[in-house]
């Protein structure tokens, strides 16, 4: 004998009745696992970097980021790319020291044919 669509609709409301406070229980625990996972992954995006203070032989203090040489502008770019970042942007993080030309203001950056990064918070509003 085929059952029907109201037989099966039956069914599913009696297990559910029956377990109403099991399917509750997962439910939150879901909710709960799929929070804290959300909230590990917002940590690490955000994650600051440290600052540590060097002082060279004539006294001159220079920060920098997470012991890197200090920078020599206030944008960086890659000598085979084609954008300028921020210094703190993860693009310009991942710019080997080699590679990184600097620029003190966006139009040096423009005139020598970059463009600025899209995707660097602080620098896609100019």
């Amino acid at each position: 004998m085929e059952k029907s669509i109201q037989d099966f609709w039956w069914e599913c409301k009696e297990y559910c009745a029956t377990y109403s406070h099991e399917i509750f229980t997962v439910c939150v625990l879901v909710f709960i696992a799929s929070a804290s996972f959300g909230l590990g992954r917002l940590s690490v995006i955000r994650e600051v970097p440290a600052i540590r203070f060097d002082v060279d032989e004539t006294m001159n203090v220079a920060a920098t980021a997470n012991g890197a040489n200090a920078p020599q502008g206030n944008f960086v770019a890659s000598v085979s790319g084609s954008k300028y970042h921020l210094p703190e942007c993860p693009g310009a993080q991942s710019i080997k020291e080699e590679n990184k030309i600097w620029f003190d203001t966006p139009k040096e950056a423009e005139a020598a044919g970059y463009r600025p990064a899209l995707n660097c918070p602080g620098i896609s509003g100019r």
